[in-house]
C-alpha cells in the first residue's frame, strides 16, 4: 500500500492550495477486527474509531482548529473447556483538543501536511468475568495527550478529497479516578499504520 501511494504521488503533477481565510472540515472513521484461537481458547477484538476536525486557515500553509475523537474496543476471551474463565473487556476513549497544521502544495491534486495537536482525554475500562458470580470492575482515567502526525491530501474535486495518514508520534498521561494510579504512554508508529479520512475545504 505504501508503494502504491508513492507511485500515485509521483505520477500526478497537480495540488490543492491551503489558502488564507478558508475553512475545512475532516473526519476519519476506522474499524478493525481480529480473532485468535487455539485448541483451548479464543480471543476476539473489535475496534471502532471516529475523529472529526474543524480548522481555519489563518495564513497560507498554516491552519488552526479543534479536534475530537472517540474510540471503542471490545475484547472477549472464551475458553473451550471452562466457560467460567471467560472474560470481557470494553474500553471507551474520548478526547478533545486543538491542533495546528502546516501544509505544502505539490500540485492541484496533492497536498502534504503535518499536524501537531494536544488536549484532554478520558478513558473508561470495564472488565467482566464469567465466574459463578459474575463481577464487573470499572476504571476511569483522565489526562492529557499530545500528537504529531504527517499526512497526504488527495483533491478529488472542488477541494473535496481524501486524507491519507501513515502514523506518527503520540504521548498521553492519565490518572485513575479510582486509585490515583498513573498511566503514561508514548507511541511511535510512523510508517507502521495506515488510515483514510474525508476532508472538504470551503
Amino acid at each position: 500500500m505504501k508503494k502504491m501511494l508513492l507511485v500515485i504521488a509521483l505520477a500526478v503533477v497537480s495540488f490543492a492550495n491551503a489558502q488564507k481565510g478558508t475553512y475545512f472540515v475532516s473526519g476519519n472513521v476506522s474499524f478493525w477486527s481480529s480473532k485468535d484461537s487455539n485448541n483451548s481458547s479464543e480471543s476476539k477484538t473489535d475496534r471502532f474509531g471516529f475523529s472529526p476536525r474543524i480548522g481555519y486557515q489563518f495564513k497560507d500553509n498554516w491552519t488552526v482548529g479543534i479536534e475530537s475523537g472517540f474510540s471503542s474496543d471490545k475484547n472477549v476471551y472464551t475458553y473451550q473447556e471452562n466457560a467460567m474463565n471467560n472474560q470481557e473487556r470494553i474500553s471507551k476513549n474520548y478526547s478533545v483538543g486543538a491542533f495546528v497544521r502546516y501544509s505544502k502544495s505539490l500540485s492541484q491534486m496533492f497536498l502534504l501536511y503535518a499536524d501537531l495537536g494536544a488536549g484532554y482525554k478520558n478513558s473508561k475500562e470495564t472488565n467482566t468475568n464469567s465466574f459463578s458470580n459474575p463481577v464487573t470492575f470499572t476504571n476511569t482515567f483522565d489526562g492529557v495527550y499530545a500528537a504529531f502526525a504527517p499526512g497526504l491530501f488527495l483533491n478529488i474535486k472542488n477541494n473535496f478529497g481524501l486524507n491519507f495518514g501513515i502514523g506518527g508520534l503520540t504521548y498521553s498521561n492519565t490518572k485513575s479516578d479510582q486509585n490515583n494510579g498513573k498511566n503514561s504512554n508514548f507511541y511511535f508508529n510512523f510508517g507502521q499504520s495506515f488510515n483514510i479520512g474525508l476532508s472538504k475545504n470551503f
